[in-house]
């Protein structure tokens, strides 16, 4: 019986636009940013603001190293939300509409500019933060580990006090899938052509678990 649903962000909450982005941290100087910038698993200064080993405003520094020039907090989020294409509502309410049954949980490779701007009345039209949809966001840079670790996922399983097996993980990424699985959890892929209409084919697939 599912119990609980854990919900990454990009690429399931919201939507992802990987070229903008690039274009946006090419912008700002940052020449090499296609080899950079993945969308799935950051390296560099990237995964370290992702897993917290770096602060933001250590970020800033190096950033502005790699582009020449000082930086401010305000266009380099920017750059990070050249990711995001506008948050459907209509998504948001009935993720929202799920925790009448179910716990949920929201687990993201993330950093403190999109969170910063995801945490609050400019996530949509809405005017309501992340926070809003879920019972608990779990967030990388502040658990100071990422995505596909397996830790991560057992970290989030003892805060949030629920089994594996009562579980359902939804990921955009079939190699963080893949390590949920493996304690346990069933899994559920967003396909890229369905962007915010996956949510028809999951609360069917979650209807047919329930019988």
């Amino acid at each position: 019986m599912v119990k609980t649903l854990v919900f990454d962000f990009g690429g399931v909450v919201i939507q992802l636009n990987h070229s903008r982005a690039v274009s946006a941290f090419r912008r700002l100087g940052l020449e090499n940013a296609d080899k950079i910038l993945d969308k799935y698993h950051q390296k560099g200064i990237f995964l370290d603001l992702e897993t917290g080993k770096i602060s933001a405003d250590t970020y800033l520094e190096e950033l502005g190293a790699m582009c020449h020039r000082q930086l401010t907090w305000e266009e380099v989020e920017a750059a990070w939300l050249a990711f995001v294409e506008p948050v459907s509502v209509s998504l948001l309410n009935q993720i929202r509409s799920l925790r009448k049954k179910y716990k949920l949980y929201l687990l993201s490779n993330t950093n403190p500019f999109v969170m910063h701007w995801a945490r609050s009345s400019r996530l949509s039209e809405a005017g309501l933060p992340l926070d809003v949809y879920f019972d608990k966001l779990f967030l990388s840079y502040q658990m100071g580990m990422a995505k596909p670790e397996r830790r991560i996922f057992e970290k989030m399983v003892a805060e949030g006090n629920f089994l594996p097996s009562e579980a359902v993980f939804i990921d955009d990424s079939e190699t963080n899938l893949s390590a949920s699985r493996e304690l346990g959890f069933q899994t559920f892929c967003p396909r890229p052509e369905e962007g915010t209409d996956w949510m028809i084919r999951f609360t069917e697939w979650l209807d047919k678990q329930a019988k």
